[in-house]
């Protein structure tokens, strides 16, 4: 995964709760089990004004003009608004699978869906939490100001406005080395691959018999 330390972006805000995983990637398109390619299904049913199905090249769909990603002044968003609760419903992996290859990297909510939320970190997205009357205060700057950006500070963990205010947010300090370093799971295991290869060699000296069958003739 790629590292993410700082990111500074324009800011799209989604003024809905309750937002679950099948509003965020619907259904039909969870065949597919690899990471990428979700981006153009993203909200599907939200963003086309008719039904899509995968595999369909959604480049001449309708767009519904009055959903927040269809504005021109928030094309390229990396930091995503939303209310509480966001992520609820189902715990398909896809939804951030979906919001990461859109080109979301943080996403901000007074609350998240637990399952959702450790989605996530494992996919390379940055959930945060903030006080409800902050988001609404961010909401409000967003709507006011066309290409409205956030400077967001990982390693500060600092959400940092225009004006210079700050606000702190609170991350499990592992969670927090994974998404810094760029490691899912497997990259969490193979930097303890020094430690991996001594532990079995010594089990084949200490235990020989038990690796018999995978020793070559």
């Amino acid at each position: 995964m790629e590292p993410l330390t700082r990111v500074e972006g324009l800011v799209a805000p989604l003024d809905r709760s309750n937002v679950d995983t099948d509003a965020i990637i619907p259904k039909q398109f969870l065949k597919s089990i690899h990471r990428t390619g979700f981006g153009p299904n993203l909200f599907d049913e939200w963003r086309y004004l008719d039904a899509g199905e995968p595999g369909q090249d959604c480049s001449n769909r309708p767009l519904n003009p009055d959903f927040v990603l269809n504005q021109p002044r928030y094309a390229g968003a990396s930091i995503l608004l939303a209310r509480e609760n966001f992520g609820c419903g189902s715990s398909r992996e896809h939804a951030p699978w979906a919001l990461a290859d859109f080109g979301f990297r943080v996403l901000i909510a007074p609350s998240f869906a637990d399952i959702f939320y450790n989605n996530c970190s494992k996919n390379g997205l940055l959930a945060l939490t903030l006080p409800a009357e902050t988001v609404q205060a961010l909401f409000e700057a967003t709507w006011a100001e066309s290409g409205y950006r956030l400077t967001v500070d990982l390693p500060a963990q600092q959400v940092i406005t225009p004006e210079g205010d700050v606000h702190g947010f609170d991350i499990d300090p592992h969670r927090k080395h994974m998404l810094v370093e760029g490691l899912d799971e497997i990259g969490l295991t193979l930097e303890h691959a020094d430690a991996i290869r001594a532990y079995e060699q010594q089990r084949r000296r200490v235990t020989p018999w038990l690796f018999q069958d995978l020793d070559p003739a």
